[in-house]
């Protein structure tokens, strides 16, 4: 199982924890302690870092199944306590089914620009598919001038090299 501090040093893995949890997020992990569970509390002391920000970057990592907890009740005041560690040999499933999501949206793109034929406002730069265009008479709606045909064909070469990539990152390259 790779360590937090190998999993920091790879600057995708990096970029992508920091877009989910920041800066302080990212200093968390690196003082996180190596073994045991931790309150968010106990956290916020070790690390130094605000309570409210180590809370929200555990709830983000919980929600991408990098950190989990357990619950415990004081039988006293009836108050519970949340014991956290981290599940960092979780993070290759998360970016994965991160990327599944986004492959999905690609593909869903590329499909509805295949199918569809664009016009632009040259003034606007504003882009209408077809019905839309049909609807507003081939006029821009916000400055009523022309619009002219546009050619998709950049951006749907763009999207087939996108999701060829990802696909290829995901190990299932598929002919299109």
């Amino acid at each position: 199982m790779d360590s937090v501090d190998d999993v920091l040093n790879d600057p995708a893995i990096r970029a992508y924890l920091h877009r989910l949890i920041g800066d302080e997020g990212l200093d968390l992990l690196k003082r996180f302690p190596d073994e045991g569970e931790y309150s968010d509390e106990d956290l916020a002391a070790k690390t130094d870092i605000n309570l409210n920000t180590v809370r929200h970057s555990l709830y983000t990592l919980y929600e991408k199944r990098i950190a989990e907890y357990h619950r415990i009740k004081n039988n006293e005041t009836g108050w519970l306590t949340y014991l956290w560690q981290l599940r960092i040999d979780k993070i290759y499933d998360a970016i994965r089914e991160d990327l599944e999501v986004v492959l999905d949206k690609l593909k869903n793109r590329a499909q509805f620009e295949e199918e569809n034929d664009f016009f632009i406002c040259k003034d606007c730069g504003i882009i209408y598919p077809f019905v839309q265009a049909l609807d507003n008479e081939f006029k821009c709606h916000e400055c009523e001038n022309p619009i002219m045909h546009f050619d998709n064909e950049a951006l749907l070469i763009a999207l087939q090299q996108r999701i060829r990539s990802i696909e290829e990152s995901l190990g299932h390259a598929q002919s299109s």
